[in-house]
């Protein structure tokens, strides 16, 4: 069984590293992220607090993503193991990760402030079907319309410079503090998020000591975070 935390801001790719690892490994990929989406796609009491959140540029509340992972992982669904993606948040969920879970090792995908910027605002969304588009990475077919509806395709509520520049400082605030207390007990690989998804992928097997990364038609497109 393998166990893996993997960190990174926003528009490191974290996203795309982990549905690449979970579907080789048959790990279970757990994404705070995918979790809030869906209550808001869904319209839960809890997809409308996350998105009051998001439109003011904020960031979900420690207690609340605490809350969300750990009924996550009483699911007990990870028999093979588990990536989990945007958490812990600060350093007592860190320290109540490890004594919890034995996991293997933490992925620390390092990207610029300046790499996060241009990516995050190249980023769009359909308007119909909410589908992902980055337009360094994935190109619309045709300019502004979504390629599976046709849905005008529209900047997200969240990637504005001012919105942007909030969750950054954030992020550093609460998140290197966490990064550096896995790294004092050796958890840690940091690895050069710059790189295309493929290069990432097969740096992360091999500082891991995992199976060898082999393209296939299978691979996500780039996924947020």
């Amino acid at each position: 069984m393998r166990k893996y935390v993997i960190m990174g801001v926003q528009g490191s790719g974290k996203g795309t590293q982990s549905v690449m690892l979970a579907h080789d490994l048959d790990l279970v990929h757990i994404s705070v992220g995918d979790i809030f989406r869906w209550h808001v796609k869904s319209h839960t009491k809890l997809g409308a607090q996350v998105r009051r959140l998001v439109a003011a540029g904020e960031l979900v509340g420690d207690d609340l993503v605490e809350d969300v992972v750990r009924d996550r992982l009483q699911l007990h669904d990870w028999n093979y193991g588990f990536i989990i993606d945007g958490f812990p948040r600060n350093r007592r969920q860190a320290e109540f990760f490890l004594e919890s879970y034995d996991i293997d090792g933490v992925i620390h995908l390092d990207l610029p402030d300046e790499e996060v910027r241009r990516r995050v605002l190249a980023r769009r969304l359909c308007s119909r079907c909410g589908m992902d588009y980055n337009l360094i990475a994935h190109r619309p077919e045709t300019e502004g319309r979504c390629d599976v509806c046709g849905g005008d395709l529209v900047t997200r509520q969240d990637d504005t410079p001012d919105a942007l520049a909030r969750r950054l400082r954030d992020y550093h605030n609460k998140i290197d503090p966490v990064v550096e207390l896995f790294r004092r007990k050796e958890y840690v690989m940091t690895i050069d998020a710059r790189a295309d998804k493929t290069t990432v992928q097969q740096t992360i097997r091999t500082r891991f000591n995992l199976p060898p990364y082999t393209p296939s038609h299978m691979d996500p497109v780039e996924l947020p975070g």
